[in-house]
């Protein structure tokens, strides 16, 4: 396969919906057009990989994204030597292949990664963008619409798995958070096709668990496991099960907080 369909592969044909709490879209194609990279910080499941498929898609850019995680080596992102048959060939990794074809390259939880890996980015987020191969002796300049996004939740990770000064600083940053109440339900309503009362009932719930965040939990309830339990409840399956299933079961496995979890979706739903 030709390097032009591998690329027409990474492109958005359906418009991811998002729903806008503030300033972040104006901010982000700002940030696009002063070819600048951006830093998504907030909660796991608030919408931040969301925002950025939504905007790729507007800017009719190429999507790459990686799954940062302890194992990612530089090799990973930018490419290594492969043998095929008798013949040892290059391969481009993700990185490179967004630097190359003007695509947005998007590394997801980005602290997950090992300190020697994310300093390969570097060199792009200022105003040299370029990324150097080592392995080949080359420099790569990027491409005018190549854009470096990266994101991580700094309420979570813990103090040895903080993003360093060198890297953030090279950064326009952009913060998340769960989405005002109305906002909240109006997601729900238009990604699982629920009543109001029910989406409604719901954030009431995850407003009442995310309470408990350090006191037992390490994290709030995600608007996307509020998604999945009105999903499920779509599909016919109780209320207070679905919640069970999506936000006590999926959220914990301490048997004490379990149950005061259970507590507060019964207080909804009977």
């Amino acid at each position: 396969m030709d390097t032009e369909s591998v690329m027409s592969s990474f492109y958005i044909e359906k418009e991811p919906f998002y729903q806008a709490v503030g300033e972040e879209v104006a901010l982000f194609k700002a940030a696009c057009n002063a070819k600048r990279p951006v830093l998504l910080k907030g909660p796991t499941g608030c919408g931040k990989s969301r925002f950025v498929a939504h905007m790729a898609y507007h800017l009719k850019r190429p999507l790459i994204t990686v799954a940062c995680h302890e194992d990612l080596t530089a090799s990973d992102l930018v490419g290594r030597y492969l043998l095929k048959g008798d013949e040892t060939l290059w391969s481009d990794g993700p990185l490179a292949l967004a630097v190359k074809h003007g695509a947005i390259c998007y590394l997801d939880e980005v602290v997950e990664a090992r300190n020697d890996t994310t300093v390969v980015i570097h060199p792009l987020t200022d105003d040299r963008r370029i990324l150097p191969i080592e392995k080949k002796a080359e420099v790569i300049h990027a491409a005018d619409d190549f854009m470096i996004v990266i994101s991580y939740n700094p309420g979570y990770q813990s103090l040895l798995k903080n993003l360093k000064q060198s890297t953030r600083q090279r950064f326009i940053a952009l913060n998340f958070d769960y989405p005002p109440r109305a906002s909240e339900i109006a997601i729900i309503m238009r990604e699982a096709g629920i009543s109001e009362e029910i989406a409604g009932q719901l954030v009431a719930i995850a407003q009442k668990v995310r309470n408990l965040k350090n006191h037992g939990l390490e994290e709030g309830v995600s608007t996307r496991l509020l998604i999945y339990a009105a999903q499920l409840i779509g599909q016919g399956v109780a209320p207070q099960l679905a919640c069970q299933a999506a936000i006590a079961d999926a959220m914990t496995d301490d048997a004490d907080m379990r149950l005061s979890l259970i507590e507060i979706i019964q207080s909804f739903f009977v």
